[in-house]
């Protein structure tokens, strides 16, 4: 894999030569090597659904005409789902930016070591601003000056202002514009596995480029995304086909709603290889709230080590059928756990209301929580289920400064 398995999206404005790469290499199809199916034989009664195309030069000018109206009745249903598609596309592009950030090593200066990252954005409203999200790893580095913002119409503007999150690799980059299309954020975290959605962006450069896949899994939390990596992790996977320069475009739903920020790719290749990655938008809200309200994110703090390698024999010496949720291991002197009475080997396996699946589930939860907060949890402690209520302190008192 590119950047351990998995790679950021990060891309230079290569798009003119990687077309032309691909232009200079062999055009393959994609069933070339499927063998062909046997014709579908039909259970209904209509004749002409009974029909093999493959000797359709035999048919009589009736059923052909008989054909072809069933052809136009059966199009008519793919097209209402096509027409919602393009309605989207229509809706959403005009609220996707694409992002060109030159990150000088040299203050002020360029030089021949610069870097220039392309990625993507998406405009909404923020505590009263109109914003655009992106992923940190687009802007970071970038002074404001050397922001450029692509709009749907052609025009380019510069933020006036920008925050970052290392931790989520989240940005929020102010604009003085007024009157631009804003995208609708989708609330909490109702999109399920199966989901199709849609993904927009600048992959290699091409901007307002629009694809289309599912949601093919929730809660990916233990990617290793190379240099630095992404402390908080709860990604979204899907396989609508994100490539470098899409970092920071929006996951949208059939509703027009943006359910995730894409952030990162699984590839050997360094290009889509069907499994992307993107930020709930849950997580992306409460860390661009704060980052615009008060220039921090302010998370809370439980105070527990936990057992990374809860295998199913520690699960059956505690009397557990199999290892659900995060065992515990050790207590913070003066932590939220200790005043609460948490001992190692309890199992906490609801926080919040949440079923909790393991040790990176449980840091997930706790971060995207409220600090000072009284939050009620269900501990499996010597074979007997056991709630506690506890007040989340915050994460800053007990961790120094990064």
């Amino acid at each position: 894999m590119t950047v351990a398995p998995f790679s950021i999206l990060r891309s230079h404005i290569v798009a003119a030569a990687w077309l032309a790469h691909i232009a200079s290499g062999p055009i393959m199809a994609a069933d070339q090597d499927i063998t062909p199916l046997r014709p579908i034989q039909a259970t209904t009664t209509d004749t002409t659904d009974r029909v093999d195309p493959s000797i359709s030069r035999r048919l009589s000018l009736t059923e052909r005409e008989r054909l072809y109206d069933k052809v136009v009745r059966d199009a008519r249903q793919l097209e209402m789902q096509g027409a919602q598609l393009r309605r989207l596309s229509v809706l959403l592009r005009p609220a996707v930016v694409h992002i060109d950030a030159l990150k000088t090593s040299s203050r002020g200066r360029v030089s021949r070591d610069d870097e220039q990252e392309a990625g993507s954005g998406v405009i909404t409203n923020l505590a009263d601003e109109v914003v655009i999200i992106t992923n940190r790893h687009v802007i970071h580095g970038a002074d404001l000056a050397n922001i450029t913002i692509r709009l749907d119409d052609g025009r380019e503007i510069q933020p006036s202002r920008v925050w970052t999150d290392a931790d989520t690799d989240i940005g929020v980059m102010l604009i003085n514009e007024s009157h631009l299309p804003t995208a609708r954020l989708a609330e909490g975290n109702g999109v399920q596995i199966g989901d199709t959605v849609l993904a927009i962006g600048s992959p290699f450069g091409l901007a307002h480029s629009v694809t289309l896949g599912i949601v093919s899994a929730k809660g990916r939390r233990d990617l290793e995304l190379g240099e630095g990596g992404i402390r908080f992790q709860n990604f979204i996977q899907t396989d609508a086909a994100i490539n470098p320069g899409n970092s920071g475009g929006p996951l949208v739903n059939l509703r027009g709603e943006v359910v995730g920020l894409n952030t990162c790719i699984a590839s050997n290749s360094g290009g889509f290889e069907g499994i992307g990655f993107a930020i709930p938008i849950s997580m992306v809200m409460f860390v661009a709230r704060q980052l615009v309200e008060t220039g921090t994110v302010s998370r809370a703090y439980l105070g527990v080590a936990l057992d990374k390698t809860f295998t199913l024999a520690t699960a059956h010496n505690l009397g557990m059928t199999r290892p659900v949720g995060a065992r515990v291991t050790g207590i913070t002197p003066g932590s939220p756990a200790e005043e609460i009475g948490l001992l190692p080997n309890d199992i906490i396996l609801e926080f919040a209301g949440n079923p909790i699946e393991d040790d990176d589930h449980l840091v997930s939860m706790v971060s995207m929580t409220p600090t000072n907060q009284e939050v009620r949890i269900r501990v499996f402690r010597n074979g007997q289920p056991l709630s506690l209520e506890v007040t989340v302190a915050s994460r800053e008192a007990f961790e120094p400064p990064q």
